[in-house]
């Protein structure tokens, strides 16, 4: 049996967790002060997963640039094709919070969405 430790990052207050991990899973979890710290030990163990954020072009737009992120946490080997994926894009204003800018980015079965909007340049406000 292997012991990880790992900061929490469900809730701010960034328990550490110290796992004992067997055959990819993890059997016991310590140091947590609430439930979420072994849900997340567990997944990080087993399968981990992270949300991308990033930003695109945008033409026409107020802003040169609109943030994304990926609807759901993706799997953690697959957060360089996401990235990869969003080179070079370039989305027409006006934008809306929530709109897709990249379907299942990376064959993830994840979109990419916009995260703040951005006007067309010669709207009023």
């Amino acid at each position: 049996m292997e012991t990880r430790e790992l900061i929490c990052i469900g809730c701010p207050l960034g328990c550490p967790l110290k796992v004992k991990t067997e055959q990819g899973q993890a059997p016991e979890v310590t140091g947590n002060t609430c439930r979420r710290g072994e849900v997340y030990a567990r997944k990080e163990v087993a399968n981990p997963t992270r949300i991308v954020t990033s930003s695109v072009s945008v033409e026409g737009g107020r802003q040169k640039v609109v943030s994304v992120k990926t609807r759901e946490d993706i799997p953690k080997e697959k957060i360089f094709a996401v990235i990869e994926a969003l080179k070079g894009v370039k989305v027409q204003a006006p934008i809306q919070i929530g709109d897709v800018i990249v379907s299942n980015a990376a064959d993830t079965g994840v979109d990419v969405v916009a995260t703040r909007k951005c006007p067309v340049l010669n709207d009023l406000l």
